[in-house]
């Protein structure tokens, strides 16, 4: 028997973890992020940059998710990150580059909240971003495509970050 929302075994658990979305702009995109937010138990869903619409499109994706996770909106990811770090987050960039490790390798510190960072559906996060990172992770990828979407690479990453700090 398929089990509803009310009747399902899982235990309500919220995580300091705060996703920082660097230009994500695209609606489905930022509804399904509002959707991972709440199952993951993500504290805050932060949006920088412009032209960051929550209307119809994105609702009907998030499927009112966007009601019971805390988000905030800003036009200064740079802001944002200096602040976390003010606040003792330990910034993590979501992200392939030259220098990034493996996140299944990552062991992440239980007593120390996370900001999670990702990027724009095209250009992924920004170099000037990248740099005010503690740390850069990728997903490994074994197929021909180098990158996934930006929502299922946040679901991967929650899912590996939720399950060590559950242990």
């Amino acid at each position: 028997m398929q089990l509803s929302h009310n009747t399902s075994p899982f235990k309500k658990q919220k995580f300091l973890i705060t996703l920082v979305c660097d230009h994500v702009t695209n609606a489905p995109n930022l509804g399904s992020l509002f959707r991972t937010a709440d199952a993951f138990g993500v504290e805050k869903l932060v949006f920088c940059g412009a032209n960051i619409s929550l209307g119809r499109k994105m609702t009907k994706t998030s499927r009112a998710t966007e009601k019971y996770v805390n988000y905030e909106m800003h036009s200064d990811i740079s802001e944002v990150i200096k602040s976390l770090k003010t606040n003792g987050y330990h910034i993590v960039a979501l992200e392939i580059t030259t220098n990034s490790q493996s996140i299944q390798n990552h062991t992440f510190n239980k007593s120390q909240a996370i900001a999670l960072i990702i990027g724009d559906e095209n250009f992924g996060i920004s170099e000037a971003v990248l740099q005010q990172a503690d740390t850069v992770l990728h997903i490994d990828m074994y197929g021909q495509n180098s990158s996934m979407n930006v929502v299922q690479a946040t679901t991967v990453a929650l899912y590996e970050i939720t399950k060590q700090l559950s242990l």
